[in-house]
C-alpha cells in the first residue's frame, strides 16, 4: 500500500523569517490525517532568511535530525556543541531528559534551506547526545546510511528501531531498498523528481509504503532523496 503527501497539501506558515512547510501536524497546524507515520513524527521544510532563526529553546524525549539541503546552519547547544552546518551534513541530537539548542543562519545574504525531523524514541529519559555525520563524498546514485538503532556501517545511533538513508541523484540512476517483513518506509523527496515505485514525485511530496518488498526509485532529474525505513 502506497499513500502519497503531496508537497501543496502540507501545512503552510510564514513567519518573515521563516517560511516553513509540515508534513505533519506541527505547532498552529493541525491534521488528524497526518500526525505522523509510524515512529516518524516531523518533517518541516524550512527556510530560514538571512539572519533569521530560533532562539534557544528545550526539547525533551526526541530524536531530532536536521538536513541542510543549502546555505549554513548554525547550532549551538546545552551540551557544548557549537557547529555551522552544511549541505552534505546530518546533525543529529537525542533530546531525552532535555537539552536547549538554538539554530541561526548565519549568512547575511543568503537563506538557509533545511529538514527539521523529529523521530519518536523508543523509551523516553534517554541520555541527551550529539552527533554529526558527513556524507558530501558519498557515490552519487545510491542510498546511504546516515543513522540506525545500531549505528551499524559507521551511521549514527538513535534510540529507535528507525533507519535514515539520503541518495543523491544526478538523474538517470534507478536504486532499490528492499524492505523487511513488517517494515514501512516513508519517503521524502527533497530535491529533484522521481519515480518511486512507478509513481511519479516531485520536491517535497511523500509517500507512505507499507506491505511492499522493496522500494524502486528512478530519478528523473537531479535531486535529493530521504528513505525511512521504520518498524
Amino acid at each position: 500500500m502506497m499513500t502519497i503527501r503531496r508537497s501543496d497539501e502540507r501545512g503552510q506558515a510564514n513567519h518573515g523569517w521563516l517560511n516553513t512547510r509540515f508534513t505533519f501536524s506541527f505547532a498552529d497546524y493541525y491534521d488528524p490525517n497526518h500526525m505522523g507515520f509510524r515512529s516518524l513524527r516531523v518533517i518541516n521544510d524550512d527556510v530560514v532568511s538571512p539572519g533569521g532563526g530560533f532562539d534557544m529553546h528545550p526539547h525533551r524525549d526526541m530524536e531530532i535530525i536536521t538536513v541542510v539541503l543549502s546555505g549554513a546552519l548554525e547550532h549551538k547547544d546545552s551540551m557544548g556543541n557549537g557547529r555551522v552546518i552544511r549541505p552534505g551534513e546530518v546533525q543529529y541530537m537525542a533530546a531525552g531528559t532535555g537539552v536547549l539548542h538554538s539554530e541561526f543562519n548565519p549568512s547575511e545574504t543568503e537563506p538557509v534551506h533545511l529538514l527539521q525531523i523529529w523521530i519518536k524514541p523508543e523509551t523516553k529519559g534517554a541520555k541527551p547526545n550529539y552527533a554529526e555525520r558527513d556524507f558530501k563524498s558519498a557515490p552519487v546514485g545510491t542510498l546511504n546510511l546516515i543513522a540506525s538503532k545500531t549505528g551499524r556501517d559507521g551511521s549514527i545511533a538513535i534510540n529507535q528501531d528507525a533507519e535514515l538513508l539520503v541518495g543523491k541523484f544526478s538523474g538517470g540512476e534507478t536504486v532499490t531498498h528492499p524492505l523487511r517483513s513488517g517494515r514501512h518506509a516513508w519517503v521524502h523527496i527533497a530535491e529533484g523528481e522521481v519515480t518511486l515505485n512507478g509513481t511519479h514525485l516531485t520536491a517535497g511530496d511523500g509517500m507512505a509504503v507499507s506491505d511492499e518488498r522493496e522500494l524502486k526509485l528512478v530519478a528523473t532529474q537531479p535531486g535529493q532523496v530521504l528513505v525511512f525505513d521504520l518498524n
